[in-house]
């Protein structure tokens, strides 16, 4: 069942409410491939009603980024989410959710900003502004669908740790449920960004995960500085490959990490041609 428009789904989830039902929301921006649907997979699993809103955030899009080209496939997104057993698919336009107008600058607009430790690094470096339009939509989200519990994929995992910081300092009622990458057999993780690559760039982008692996790899062989372990990703970089950073953190609170321990999470994001790909991976 699709539902466009917030006071539509506000009345489908008072009779949910009335009737005592658990509630799950897996938020997305569409193209859905076996990443969202392992979220939704658990959310059906875990709550007796799921919704999946798709919507394509115009404002977590920073000038020169691939808003127009980014993949809509709401056709058949909506049948990926009827297989997987979830109730509805809230599909709202940015008028819906924004206004009459919908001027999306700040001017305007009333945003949800997360601290500034948590941006000022990694994708929030290059990314100016990202993480505000992240956490102003999903707020909104929570507070249209207000959901027991929210499902986020751990590829995102800087965006997962910010939300989770949110949820805790704006007192959200929900639990925010972590779930495992979903990578294909080869390794490298699902994204709807994969669809811009070509084959020849599907084999470069397998980079990403290899060096992740290494890392690992090298890490459980006693290796704990991360300028050390960060020196082995050279030998997986070619001149089709432009690094963007390769960084170690704290996977409560993105302090950067100069000995490596269990609570470190390596991030990676890599440009290949116009395709910017992130991927990390949990050292314990």
């Amino acid at each position: 069942m699709i539902i466009n428009t917030i006071a539509e789904l506000r009345e489908k989830v008072k009779e949910w409410r009335k009737s005592g039902l658990t509630i799950g929301l897996v938020p997305t921006m569409g193209a859905l491939h076996n990443g969202h649907k392992s979220l939704i997979d658990k959310s059906v699993s875990k709550c007796d009603r799921t919704v999946v809103s798709v919507f394509v955030n115009p404002i977590q899009f920073c000038p020169g980024e691939d808003l127009d080209k980014y993949p809509r496939t709401l056709k058949e997104d909506e049948a990926l989410v009827a297989e997987a057993g979830a109730d509805i698919v809230f599909a709202p336009t940015p008028k819906e959710m924004y206004g009459e107008g919908h001027i999306l600058s700040n001017d305007f607009l009333t945003y949800v900003v997360p601290p500034y430790f948590y941006v000022d690094k990694l994708c929030g470096k290059s990314r100016v502004g990202h993480f505000d339009g992240v956490c102003t939509v999903v707020n909104k989200l929570f507070n249209i669908v207000q959901p027991d519990y929210a499902f986020f994929g751990e590829k995102d995992r800087q965006q997962l740790i910010i939300l989770k910081k949110m949820v805790k300092d704006l007192n959200i009622p929900l639990e925010i449920i972590s779930c495992p990458i979903v990578r294909e057999e080869s390794g490298l993780a699902l994204s709807s960004r994969n669809k811009y690559l070509n084959e020849e760039q599907k084999k470069d982008a397998l980079a990403l995960s290899k060096i992740l692996f290494n890392i690992k790899a090298c890490y459980n062989k006693g290796i704990t500085d991360t300028k050390a372990l960060a020196e082995t990703a050279y030998a997986y970089l070619n001149s089709n490959h432009s690094l963007e950073y390769l960084e170690f953190r704290d996977e409560n609170d993105l302090e950067e990490k100069k000995i490596a321990d269990d609570n470190t999470i390596v991030f990676i994001a890599l440009k290949i041609g116009d395709v910017r790909l992130i991927d990390n991976i949990k050292l314990s």
